[in-house]
């Protein structure tokens, strides 16, 4: 009688030991936001608004050196969801859903719901809606509408009727609460999920659409600058630039109101830029929606919170707008982690000058919450989360591709961008940049590719890229949106 006793009490243990082990299991909170570089307070920018993004670097470990592994939504984005570079993925651009050539693969909510998770996507998380849609328990997609002016809404009916293919205006400010707009009815969505799931383990993803073109936000963030105080950048392409390395923005000249052809006046520009930066305004009031639910829910002391980007964005730099390209400004991203703040050993207000890379939250996330590792491209940085000036990674990789042959493979050591443009077809080198790179972009506007003085350093970035990316592997390289 006694050893049934014993043996009762064990299997209870067991039990409440696992139940309670399941619920120490982290949370995880996402927000992943469109087109941002790292343009905010907590970054040194003086003139943004961003308290509430602020406040999450004060609560955790900024990471300077955060980067993109390429300058475009879907590819950028498949990246993130399953910890692989778009290179083993094989998908470049914006055209292909990766479960239209993927079924196979194990992504980050598939794998996270496998576990046991409750897996939440909301807003714009995969570029394609209903990409990989089953690895989600819940699903609210993004929505495509972004205007709500009546004035902006007769153009484009006018545009469609008269059989011409254009979007509305590039920037709108109505006078309308925050969910007038697509953002802030998608927080009301990731709020309403909160409290429905918060007695759940959960990997929430909270896809944010602003500051994407359009850059439409409430008037009142709009109010919160002035106009003159934005400074137009320059309008010239780096010397000696790879014919290639830069894109047409052609995302630009697709909106109303903007000339098809030539650079933008000066007026014109300060409004974009305004625009710009009041959609920041705009989804870090949203963010900060979100992280006040998570604390009156009690939710925070077991929620690890990250915010990102998908990748970096041209406001008028070199005369252009997009993104699309190898150039430090299009695939340096915002990256902030604050961890759960019950942990005990919690580092907060603190800046990384480790290079760390996109495809890592994947394996970052899975070590977080105790999972199964699993294989993939990208490294755990909880070592990093924990102890912000562990030694790491000596360089961070970036490609972009121009058409079905040429391919753009980049990397940067802090100091220096170096790029190579590759003919995968022809298996050979077609050209190549060498650019120092720093926070303001101003000085990657030469190439020192044959200045005598920085050959060394070239024959360095060359050695250290083609770590990453071996010559001879890049023609085998996959490329299956062709």
């Amino acid at each position: 009688m006694i050893g049934i006793k014993r043996n009762l009490l064990l299997i209870l243990g067991l039990s409440f030991g696992l139940a309670l082990y399941a619920q120490q299991q982290p949370n995880v909170v996402v927000f992943l936001v469109d087109d941002l570089r790292p343009e905010l307070g907590c970054y040194g920018n003086k003139i943004v608004k961003s308290p509430n993004i602020d406040a999450l670097a004060k609560d955790g470990v900024l990471f300077k050196k955060a980067y993109a592994q390429e300058a475009i939504c879907a590819p950028s984005r498949m990246s993130i969801l399953t910890g692989l570079r778009p290179e083993r993925i094989g998908i470049y651009s914006i055209f292909t859903p990766l479960r239209s050539k993927h079924k196979e693969l194990l992504t980050m909510p598939q794998f996270f719901k496998n576990q046991g998770y409750t897996t939440v996507s909301v807003g714009k998380v995969y570029h394609h809606t209903n990409d990989d849609k089953d690895s989600w328990s819940t699903h609210v997609p993004k929505e495509v509408n972004s205007w709500v002016l009546p004035e902006s809404l007769a153009i484009i009916d006018s545009l469609k009727n008269a059989g011409i293919k254009s979007n509305g205006p590039a920037f709108e400010f109505a006078d309308v609460e925050d969910d007038a707009y697509k953002d802030g009815r998608a927080t009301n969505d990731a709020i309403e999920t909160l409290h429905k799931i918060k007695d759940e383990k959960f990997l929430m993803f909270v896809g944010l659409t602003k500051p994407h073109l359009p850059f439409n936000a409430p008037k009142k963030y709009w109010d919160m600058y002035n106009k003159s105080d934005f400074i137009v950048p320059a309008k010239v392409a780096p010397k000696d630039i790879y014919k290639l390395a830069l894109t047409n923005w052609g995302e630009l000249r697709n909106y109303y109101g903007i000339p098809k052809e030539g650079p933008l006046e000066d007026d014109l520009t300060k409004d974009l830029i305004h625009g710009y930066y009041a959609s920041i305004s705009y989804i870090d009031a949203q963010m900060g929606k979100v992280m006040k639910t998570l604390e009156d829910l009690d939710l925070r002391k077991n929620t690890m919170v990250v915010f990102m980007s998908d990748h970096g964005y041209k406001i008028g730099e070199y005369g252009a707008w997009c993104k699309h390209s190898n150039f430090e400004i299009d695939v340096n991203v915002p990256f902030i982690v604050s961890r759960e703040t019950s942990y005990k050993n919690r580092v907060t207000n603190a800046t990384s000058q480790a290079f760390v890379e996109n495809v890592d939250l994947f394996p970052t996330l899975v070590e977080l919450c105790g999972l199964p590792k699993q294989s993939l491209d990208g490294n755990s940085i909880l070592p990093l989360v924990n102890n912000p000036n562990l030694k790491w990674e000596e360089a961070a990789y970036s490609l972009y591709p121009r058409g079905k042959k040429i391919m753009g493979f980049t990397c940067t050591n802090g100091k220096f961008r170096y790029t190579e443009w590759w003919n995968n077809k022809e298996n050979k080198l077609m050209d190549k940049e060498l650019y120092f790179c720093n926070q303001d972009y101003m000085n990657e506007n030469v190439n020192l590719k044959n200045n005598p003085t920085y050959q060394k350093e070239l024959i360095k970035m060359e050695k250290l890229l083609d770590k990453q990316f071996p010559k001879n592997q890049r023609s085998s390289y996959p490329q299956l949106d062709k």
